[in-house]
């Protein structure tokens, strides 16, 4: 009893020292981006287009971009994970099948992004022949969350107490109007949440953007699905590579800028959670 209490100690111990460090550090981080970008971080760094001279640069075109992916990973990720996730917990038997394709799913959360990316490029780029339009980042990256979302949505489906469902069909409810009516608006804050998450993960990816072919520099904003894109990473990314140090300044100035968004991002989802949970997990 004695060598597990001790056990035990020691592991919260290191995962206390772990945590401390681990926060220093990040702390340390902002520290140096903010002291790098604070004198390109105004309102005109968000109106510019990307310039070859520092003090004209800015992120117009990247922050259009990156809202513009947003907005159609969104549009088709929802819907398609959400609809796998109440199959699966609700319609689908339950058998060695659906077992494996649980683990299945789980482990794609897992594969590298970069892995989308070449998928993206030989599905949507080449063999759809969508070219290096916002459709194919933002197929590519439905494709990435997709996982990500379908396993939250299953969690949050199997968290609504079992008797909800069963005073439904005790009244006479069809089992599509219980998991309409019932079901889906009770599991709503946590699936919410992890598409939230999942969305914020997909916003910071540069990997799968590089790979279908978003472009590093551009002076203009998309105006429909079909046309080029750049993202806040990959400008970020095209600023950090330039051998100038003024560079290095506008790109921890646009780091400062994504941190925000996906800050923002973070915060809504831990909103929602407390805001519209009503049933106990």
């Amino acid at each position: 009893m004695k060598r597990r209490w001790c056990k035990d100690v020691l592991f919260r111990w290191v995962c206390g020292a772990v945590s401390m460090f681990a926060t220093a550090l990040l702390l340390v981080l902002l520290v140096h981006l903010c002291r790098q970008g604070w004198e390109y971080l105004d309102s005109s760094f968000l109106t510019q287009f990307a310039s070859r001279r520092p003090a004209q640069a800015g992120i117009k075109a990247g922050l259009w971009g990156t809202l513009w992916l947003l907005a159609l990973t969104a549009t088709m990720a929802f819907p398609l994970g959400v609809a796998t996730a109440l199959y699966l917990e609700e319609y689908a038997p339950q058998g060695r099948l659906t077992r494996l394709l649980e683990v299945n799913i789980a482990n794609l959360a897992g594969v590298p992004s970069i892995i989308y990316g070449l998928l993206g490029l030989a599905i949507f780029v080449r063999l759809l022949g969508l070219e290096r339009s916002l459709w194919s980042g933002s197929m590519t990256l439905t494709l990435l969350i997709l996982p990500v979302i379908i396993v939250s949505a299953q969690g949050a489906i199997r968290s609504v107490p079992r008797s909800l469902r069963e005073a439904s069909y005790a009244l006479g409810a069809q089992p599509w109007h219980v998991n309409l009516l019932v079901v889906f608006p009770a599991a709503l804050p946590g699936i919410l949440t992890g598409v939230i998450l999942a969305l914020s993960r997909a916003i910071g990816e540069t990997a799968p953007l590089v790979i279908v072919g978003a472009v590093g520099y551009m002076r203009f904003v998309p105006t429909s699905p079909s046309d080029d894109f750049t993202a806040l990473p990959l400008q970020i990314y095209d600023w950090a590579s330039r051998p100038q140090v003024e560079f290095h300044q506008v790109a921890a100035s646009g780091i400062l800028v994504l941190l925000s968004i996906l800050l923002m991002f973070n915060l809504t989802a831990v909103w929602i959670r407390h805001r519209l949970q009503r049933y106990p997990s």
